[in-house]
C-alpha cells in the first residue's frame, strides 16, 4: 500500500479510577515526546480516543521536576502544555471507530492509567488488528499495550501471541502506589495473551522492545525512543 506519512495516535477518555478517588487520564509526555520525534521526521498525526471528544490529562504528568516526582513534567512537555493550539487537539478528538486504518502508516497507543479502563474495547481491537494485517506498524508505550490485549487476527489468534513486547511493569505500579487501584496487572495480562514480556532491570528507565512491526515501550521515559523506533522503521519501509 502507498505511504501516507500519517500516524494515528490513540489516547484515553477516562479521567478517574473506578475503585479509588485518584484522578488520571493521558500521561501528557507520552503524547508529546512521541509527537516531537515524529513531527521532526515529517509525519503528520491525528489523535483519536475510544469515545471521541474530550481527553483528560493525568494531573501527576503535569508535575514539575523540582517537586521530586519521579516522572515529572519536563521543559518540552510544558511547551506543549502552554500551547493553546496543541492542547485544543485534546478537546474534541475523533472516535477510534471513525478512524480509517488505510489512511495511516502506523498506530501509536499512549498511556496513563485511564487506558486500563477504556483501551480494552472492540473498536480499538479491530482497528489495531487492521493495522497489523495491512502490514503497518503497531506501537504503544507504558499502559498503552492494554490496547493490544483484545486484538485478534483474522485467524482468531491474539495479535501479541508469541511476540516480544513490554509495558508498565508491576514493580513500577507498586512504586507509584497504584497497585491497589488498577483493574488488572498489565504485565500479567500481556503474558496471558501469549506475549513474551520483558522489562528493564531498573524501573522507570527507558526500555523499548521491537518485534518486527510491533514496537512497545515500558514507561513514560520510553516514549521518545518508541517514536524514534517507529520513524526508523517507517523510513526503512
Amino acid at each position: 500500500m502507498p505511504k501516507t506519512n500519517r500516524i494515528l495516535i490513540i489516547v484515553t477518555n477516562v479521567g478517574e479510577f473506578e475503585k479509588v478517588g485518584y484522578r488520571t487520564g493521558l500521561w501528557l509526555g507520552e503524547l508529546t515526546h512521541f509527537w516531537d520525534v515524529a513531527q521532526e521526521a515529517g509525519f503528520r498525526m491525528d489523535i483519536a480516543s475510544p469515545s471521541g471528544g474530550y481527553v483528560p490529562i493525568d494531573p501527576e504528568s503535569l508535575m514539575l521536576p523540582e517537586t521530586g516526582h519521579a516522572l515529572g513534567l519536563d521543559g518540552k512537555v510544558h511547551k506543549h502544555y502552554e500551547d493553546r493550539a496543541f492542547m485544543d487537539r485534546l478537546v474534541d478528538t475523533m472516535k477510534v471507530a471513525d478512524a480509517d486504518a488505510a489512511a495511516y502508516d502506523a498506530i501509536y497507543m499512549t498511556g496513563g492509567h485511564g487506558v486500563c479502563f477504556d483501551f480494552r474495547n472492540e473498536d480499538l481491537a479491530k482497528r489495531t488488528a487492521a493495522f497489523w494485517e495491512d502490514g503497518k506498524i503497531v506501537s504503544a508505550v507504558c499502559h498503552g499495550p492494554a490496547g493490544l490485549l483484545e486484538a485478534r487476527l483474522s485467524g482468531g489468534s491474539y495479535l501479541i501471541d508469541g511476540k516480544d513486547l513490554t509495558g508498565f511493569s508491576w514493580k513500577e505500579e507498586e512504586l507509584v502506589k497504584r497497585d491497589r487501584a488498577v483493574p488488572y496487572r498489565l504485565e500479567d495480562e500481556l503474558k496471558k495473551r501469549g506475549a513474551r514480556y520483558g522489562k528493564a532491570v531498573i524501573p522507570f528507565k527507558s526500555h523499548v522492545v521491537q518485534d518486527g512491526r510491533l514496537i512497545t515501550g515500558q514507561n513514560p521515559a520510553s516514549a521518545a525512543a518508541v517514536g524514534e523506533a517507529v520513524v526508523k522503521r517507517l523510513k526503512e519501509a
